[in-house]
């Protein structure tokens, strides 16, 4: 199976499993949990946007993947997970300002981590990478 219809199903699965958890546990949300799946449906979206790009890329006859796109990769990759790191000091610190369950605190973390990464890559795809 292609890499580029993988996403597309992946991305189909996410959406239909949180759409049935949220509609499932409607009657006890709290804005967090409404929240994170606003943020779960924005990053199916950008997962949506890359697969995209991937079949429009495959119908030019370029390959899905070049050089460019995996020094994107790399370069995001790292940045987020740079950036990631201080967003777990973040949370540890609001963990002891605020009360909160440790579940949707773990869930927040994750799911910033999923937006710092499809961020960071946003701007390393439209910015370019520099040489040197």
């Amino acid at each position: 199976m292609k890499r580029s219809t993988l996403i597309f199903i992946i991305a189909a699965l996410v959406l239909i499993t949180s759409a049935i958890w949220f509609f499932l546990s409607y009657k006890g949300s709290s804005i967090m949990e409404n929240f994170h799946f606003l943020v779960i449906t924005l990053l199916v979206v950008f997962a949506l946007f890359i697969g995209v790009k991937r079949i429009s890329s495959e119908k030019r006859g370029e390959p899905s993947e070049d050089e460019m796109s995996k020094k994107v990769m790399q370069k995001a990759a790292s940045l987020s997970y740079f950036i990631s790191l201080y967003l777990w000091v973040f949370m540890i610190y609001i963990k002891d300002k605020v009360t909160m369950d440790v579940e949707v605190l773990m869930g927040s973390g994750i799911l910033g981590m999923a937006v710092i990464f499809a961020l960071s890559w946003l701007y390393f795809n439209f910015r370019g990478i520099r040489n040197g």
